[in-house]
Parts: structure tokens; C-alpha cells; sequence
């Protein structure tokens, strides 16, 4: 019986003392407090973050934020840029899941809000940014899902493309003001494990088409993706493991974005994770980790307790 005891203690300490070590070793999150759904993007010299204000039950935030970094390290907090109902007419609250991108001179914000899809637009990626339409971009039962989790890719040659939704992948092409499509174009496709958040890169003349899978409250919550050789499809999803999952103390690991550090081929992966030590799918904390490809353009899954180095972008201001 004492044996059994001891042994029984043993591995409890053991156990703890992974815990411990786990805790110890996983990376800071990059922003304080709870922030989900990080958009990360590169203007000029600096790097920036638009994510959702988490950490109210039901997800029910009100408010958009910028933060800033010349380093990948060390983020200022630069001000709320868009807030519900104020700026926003048509909405209340559900605040989530930004997006932005670069063109015509312009600055445009895409985000989801009362689950439907808005489009804001600034001189300035800190804002402040206005409401480009009065109503929605995309609207809540227009499609299949929720309408949530907006993406904007542009390409080489301008073109700007709008990928959207939960349940369904929807994509389409934006007219070159940004703040229109043809409806009647929309792309839905739902690959094998697709949720929410896609996101959009190209590297080497191939499109990449990011996802989250499982539920954000779900620890299991990981990143996958397809491959393409058109914006739009069709897309071949890589098979074998997910991107980003996560590992230990380290759950529910998605809901990314990636950025290529301008004039580098040098790639991180933002994401959120539950806080750590004690988060849920309600209280999520942003991290970010180096992301690499194999000699085939493959991308190789993304280490959470790799701890990043302070990255700076080259050139003039």
C-alpha cells in the first residue's frame, strides 16, 4: 500500500512539474490582456495588429483596436478605431474578427459585426476609419453560415479579392473601389474541416487559402490549408497534419493571420490561443510564431513554444 502511495505521488509531482515547466516555457502572448482573432499586416516600417477585444461571454465586444510595432516584439497600443454603435449604425455589438488592406491611396477595414460584414475606410492603418457604406458589405442570411471573419487579398496586379464566412468559404472579386462586388459571382466552397477565418497569401506564384477548424471554444481548435494556382480556386488542400495546433499548456491555437517581413522571405503566423494558464474560448490571448516552408513551398507545422526574435523592416521611412 505504501508503495502504491508513493508511486501514486511520484507521478503526480511528475505531472505538476511538467505543468510547471510547460507554463514556464510557452511564449508571452505579444498584446496584454485578451485579444482574439489577430489580423497582422506590414505598412511601411511598421507591423500591425487589428484584433477582436475579447474576454465577455457570448463574445459580445463592442469595440475595434490598433496596435503597432516596429520589432514584432514590442507593441504600442495605438486607440480604438472603429466602436459600435457610434461609428457603426447598423450594428450593436459582436465586434469581431478585423481585417485591412492597402489601396487607391487608402486604408480599408473590413469587420464583422452583429454577424454581419462592414467595410471602414482611413487615410491613416490607425484610423480613425468611417463606415465607407451605411449597411453591410455582406449581410447576415445572405448566404449559407454567418457572415463573419472578412479577408481581403490583393493581388500583383491590384486586383483585390474578399473571402468571407463560417460553415462556408465564400470568395469573390471586390471592384477596384473596394466597397463592391458582383453577388452573383460569389464563390462557396467548404473544405474538408472548414469553420471560420480564412485568410490569403501567395508566395512563389501560389495562392495559399488559410482556415480554422473545429470550434474556437474547442481546444482542439488548429489551423489547416489548400494550395492554388488562381485567387479563386480551386484549391487542393494539403493532407497530413494542421499547420498550428496546439500543444500542452498551449489549446486552442487559431483564427490566424500571416505577414512576410517586406524585402525578406521571412514569414510569422499571428494567432490566439486560451490564456494561459486558466482561458477558454472566451478569454484568448494573442501570439505570434515563425512559419516556414519545405523546398516544395509545403508549409511546415508551426512550433507555439518557439519564441520569436525581434524582426525590423529595411529601407527608408
Amino acid at each position: 500500500m505504501k508503495k502504491t502511495l508513493l508511486i501514486l505521488i511520484n507521478v503526480l509531482f511528475t505531472l505538476n512539474s511538467f505543468s510547471q515547466s510547460d507554463t514556464l516555457n510557452a511564449p508571452k502572448a505579444v498584446l496584454p490582456n485578451v485579444y482574439a482573432d489577430p489580423h497582422i499586416t506590414a505598412f511601411g516600417k511598421k507591423f500591425y495588429i487589428y484584433p477582436t477585444t475579447d474576454g465577455s461571454e457570448g463574445w459580445k465586444s463592442t469595440s475595434f483596436t490598433c496596435w503597432s510595432s516596429k520589432d514584432l516584439v514590442k507593441w504600442q497600443y495605438e486607440n480604438v478605431i472603429l466602436d459600435l454603435p457610434k461609428d457603426i449604425s447598423w450594428a450593436k455589438e459582436r465586434a469581431w474578427a478585423p481585417a485591412i488592406a492597402f489601396k487607391n491611396g487608402k486604408y480599408y477595414y473590413y469587420f464583422s459585426a452583429d454577424t454581419n460584414i462592414g467595410v471602414a475606410v482611413s487615410d491613416k492603418p490607425t484610423g480613425p476609419f468611417k463606415d465607407a457604406l451605411g449597411v453591410p458589405l455582406a449581410k447576415k442570411g445572405m448566404l449559407k453560415g454567418q457572415m463573419i471573419d472578412p479577408m481581403v487579398f490583393v493581388d500583383d496586379d491590384g486586383s483585390a479579392y474578399l473571402y468571407f464566412g463560417q460553415g462556408n468559404c465564400n470568395m469573390v472579386k471586390l471592384n477596384d473601389d473596394m466597397i463592391s462586388y458582383d453577388a452573383s459571382k460569389i464563390i462557396s466552397i467548404k473544405p474538408k474541416g472548414y469553420n471560420e477565418g480564412s485568410f490569403v497569401f501567395k508566395r512563389n506564384g501560389k495562392y495559399y487559402l488559410m482556415w480554422s477548424e473545429f470550434d474556437t471554444r474547442d481546444p482542439r481548435y488548429s489551423v489547416a490549408y489548400a494550395t492554388s494556382d488562381s485567387p479563386l480556386g480551386p484549391f487542393t488542400k494539403a493532407e497530413g497534419y494542421p499547420v498550428l495546433k496546439g500543444k500542452g499548456i498551449v489549446k486552442g491555437a487559431g483564427h490566424h493571420s500571416v505577414v512576410k517581413v517586406p524585402g525578406k522571405d521571412e514569414w510569422y503566423i499571428a494567432y490566439h490561443r486560451f490564456k494561459i494558464p486558466d482561458g477558454n474560448g472566451y478569454n484568448r490571448e494573442t501570439c505570434i510564431s515563425p512559419m516556414r516552408f519545405d523546398n516544395e513551398g509545403n508549409i511546415l507545422p508551426v512550433d507555439v513554444f518557439e519564441k520569436i526574435e525581434a524582426v525590423k523592416i529595411q529601407g527608408k521611412d
